[in-house]
């Protein structure tokens, strides 16, 4: 079911350029951030601290006494966030190292159904997790512990608790601040008025004011990203944004994306028929620019001038990928769409000018704009599997060649655009399992 709104992402900019002394400030409190942030990443992302991670008060009330805030004269608003944003980084970095540890485990073609329900039992259950690694005798509810104790009877515990620690250090990794380039703000850091905001600074009763080029007021946490070279600055916003209904969005479509055009329906009508001429100019513009840039030579000046216009035609790619999704939306009106699983992209060996495209291939940019995009228009988002389904024919299953552009069936015949075949076999797969579901 669609949710009734879902949250975006709102970016605010000041009007003018920001005072280096203000920008200087700003830069302090990043810093101050950063140094809060890397400690509780050394301090408590080692396995040995896993336990404090949960709920985290533990971590908030030693912060509190260690000394920190005072010795940086950090604010209490932005020390706190600081110290929750890596509690927040580091739950996110285990929920992943989990996750990768539970795909070991399901192709390990050598562990019976036992071990691998042992496996993703002590995965699940965070104490369990804790105390084996951390070889600590496990200790749990008696509901779980009876649970844990019928699992750990039917296989070589000792062998699989090994086992789990000898993945986790090879999969986990330590995180670090990375660069002080913003912060989070709390509701209590800043205020909006003028048609500006009022930042709260690190002396006492101290705010700085920076001009906005709209009049939009919010009262939620938001995070501000520093531009110290530009001069400016980028608040993004969280909002909660209502999804919108279309009582004439009922068609079930089938669609196929490709590097060149962006995405064909199971109909046979394109969208984005020119995102190949936008990526193999932006790639034959890289290129040509790797080929002048000699690091010994290259001046700052030089690099920074690269960097603004690389994103200057990014961005007119996104742009152009952006509306066509739009034309998409309103001319096909969907209630469900059914999108092929892609695999990863594969490099053609021996040719650098379709690697470069392929690198750049923006399908990881476009489907994350179309499931935004369904969100907010209440349009479902099906994936289907993709194995073969470009080399099915959608009429008779058979598998067909590609010529050139052109999917050719030699058992039934059946001959139509590529892609379009793609879709179909999209549509029809996306069907049929959705009607077994049905059937269940």
């Amino acid at each position: 079911m669609t949710p009734d709104s879902i949250c975006k992402i709102v970016c605010q900019y000041n009007r003018f350029p920001v005072p280096k002394e203000d920008m200087d400030r700003l830069l302090e409190i990043a810093e101050n951030c950063r140094q809060v942030k890397d400690y509780v990443y050394q301090r408590y992302g080692s396995i040995r601290n896993l336990s404090k991670l949960y709920p985290g008060y533990t971590v908030q009330n030693e912060m509190t006494r260690n000394g920190l805030r005072e010795n940086l004269g950090l604010p209490s608003v932005y020390f706190y966030l600081a110290v929750f944003d890596a509690l927040r980084d580091l739950k996110s970095q285990w929920t992943r190292t989990k996750s990768a540890v539970s795909q070991k485990i399901h192709h390990h073609q050598e562990f019976s159904e036992e071990e691998k329900h042992y496996l993703r039992y002590i995965l699940k259950v965070s104490n369990a997790f804790e105390a084996v690694l951390n070889c600590k005798k496990i200790c749990l509810k008696p509901e779980l512990q009876r649970q844990y104790e019928l699992l750990a009877k039917a296989v070589d515990r000792k062998r699989l608790d090994q086992y789990l620690r000898r993945q986790v250090r090879r999969v986990h990794r330590r995180i670090n601040a990375g660069i002080a380039d913003g912060f989070s703000l709390s509701e209590r850091a800043y205020r909006y008025g003028d048609r500006g905001i009022y930042i709260t600074m690190k002396e006492k009763r101290k705010r700085i004011f920076i001009p906005l080029t709209d009049n939009n007021q919010y009262t939620r946490q938001i995070y501000i990203k520093l531009y110290p070279e530009e001069k400016k600055i980028e608040l993004k916003v969280p909002v909660s944004v209502r999804t919108r209904r279309h009582s004439d969005y009922k068609k079930q479509v089938g669609t196929a994306m490709g590097i060149y055009t962006m995405l064909v329906t199971d109909q046979g009508h394109s969208y984005g028929e020119k995102l190949g001429d936008y990526q193999i100019e932006l790639a034959d513009w890289i290129r040509e620019q790797t080929i002048r840039y000699h690091p010994q030579n290259e001046a700052e000046s030089g690099r920074k001038k690269y960097t603004a216009q690389k994103q200057c035609k990014t961005e007119q790619l996104h742009s152009y990928i952006n509306m066509e999704l739009n034309r998409f939306l309103r001319t096909e009106k969907p209630e469900v769409i059914y999108f092929p699983k892609l695999p990863k992209p594969q490099k053609h060996s021996g040719d650098k000018e379709i690697n470069h495209s392929v690198n750049l291939w923006q399908r990881g940019y476009i489907r994350k704009r179309l499931q935004q995009k369904c969100q907010e228009q209440s349009v479902e988002l099906i994936e289907v599997f993709g194995k073969n389904i470009s080399k099915e024919c959608s009429r008779c299953g058979a598998f067909g060649k590609k010529r050139e552009k052109t999917f050719v069936c030699e058992t039934c015949g059946y001959k139509t655009e590529a892609q379009r075949n793609t879709a179909q076999n999209a549509k029809k797969r996306g069907m049929d399992h959705k009607n077994s579901h049905l059937d269940e």
